[in-house]
């Protein structure tokens, strides 16, 4: 492994310690290192106000002085809750910066660079460059279009049901489709997510908690978003009993006051929203996360919710756990079947592979580094 390969995938385990606890910011990691040893390193984290360069910087003081720094993400050269990290850079004597990716904010793209440059710093761009990208993906998508990254997540058997016929549930219980190993998998999905985003129709008929329960540290809850036109959450429902200021219902001016009082009185925010067809207009919901700085948004959805997502072009990355079961007529996964299955665009780029027993294939339908 060449050096520039070795620290710059260090780099990025670092970045990957802010998961949960970046948010809003980017995930960043950064190395110095002198004569082929690293002499101070650090990673972002969003209550931690420090950038990753300057945390490294500072580890490594007087030995970053005609040194070599490996990081994630373009340094930024702007005053924010901290000051330019390109002055830090330019006045710990840096002699050459090795990073990943450019950042992907246009307001200011390349200019931490141009900085570095003019102080006579060596620069290298594209180091890991697609891993990078993966990493902040959902910044780049808000930082450029004010949107949430929309990540639409479904177990499904091999014949696409999501779940049993109706008649064969039990009201407000789940019936598991998928293996212990994909149902981790969810988790840990739900632990990288600023929101997890269901329809009132999930609700009534799961009763799920929706939370992450990965153990892991993060900085502010996953909030748990519904979508209830008329309001019917029950008040006894699982989200709502455990709603501790991380329980948002989006809903419309048809619901009745008495429902959203109640459901406030019990510790969830309601706020109503603009309508579509008689359901809540999904656009604004989105834009609404995005105004409270949400970065990323998993929806775990019924056929109906899934069925909008797409078609209003919302979703930017599928993910699938596919079990090796077949259900017969059930719940699609998407309202009106396999007509409607047929107008998903194609992947732009995707992985597939195991987990457990099941299959899983997950793959993106926008580039967010350069669509809108």
């Amino acid at each position: 492994m060449k050096d520039a390969e070795r620290w710059m995938a260090h780099a990025l385990e670092l970045a990957r310690k802010g998961e949960a606890l970046a948010s809003p910011n980017p995930m960043v990691g950064a190395v110095v290192v002198r004569e082929g040893r690293a002499v101070g390193e650090g990673f972002h984290t969003y209550d931690g106000f420090r950038h990753a360069e300057i945390v490294a910087l500072e580890a490594a003081g007087a030995a970053a002085r005609g040194a070599t720094l490996y990081v994630t993400l373009e340094p930024c050269c702007q005053q924010g809750r901290t000051g330019p990290c390109t002055e830090a850079i330019v006045a710990a004597g840096i002699r050459r910066v090795v990073a990943a990716l450019r950042d992907p904010n246009p307001a200011v793209s390349s200019k931490g660079f141009a900085r570095l440059r003019r102080a006579g710093i060596r620069v290298e761009i594209g180091e890991a460059e697609r891993e990078a990208s993966k990493l902040n993906e959902a910044f780049a998508r808000w930082i450029r279009t004010g949107l949430p990254l929309v990540t639409l997540k479904a177990a499904l058997s091999l014949d696409g049901q999501i779940a049993e016929p109706a008649a064969k549930r039990q009201a407000r219980s789940v019936t598991w489709i998928t293996s212990r190993e994909s149902r981790a998998a969810v988790q840990r999905l739900r632990h990288a997510s600023d929101v997890v985003l269901t329809g009132i129709g999930t609700v009534l008929a799961d009763d799920p908690r929706l939370t992450d329960r990965t153990g892991l540290p993060r900085r502010r809850p996953l909030l748990r978003a519904v979508l209830d036109s008329r309001l019917r959450l029950p008040l006894d429902s699982r989200v709502v009993r455990s709603a501790a200021g991380d329980v948002l219902v989006f809903t419309t001016a048809r619901a009745a006051a008495a429902r959203a009082r109640a459901l406030r009185r019990a510790g969830a925010e309601v706020v109503a929203v603009g309508a579509r067809g008689g359901r809540v207009d999904l656009a604004a919901v989105l834009q609404e996360l995005g105004r409270r700085q949400f970065l990323s948004v998993l929806i775990e959805g019924g056929s109906r919710l899934n069925a909008a997502a797409l078609a209003g072009g919302f979703v930017d990355k599928l993910i699938f756990f596919v079990a090796p079961q077949e259900l017969g007529p059930g719940v699609p996964f998407l309202a009106g079947g396999s007509k409607a299955m047929r107008k998903i665009p194609p992947f732009r780029e995707w992985e597939s592979g195991y987990s457990g027993p099941d299959f899983y294939l997950a793959g993106y339908l926008r580039d967010v580094y350069r669509d809108h």
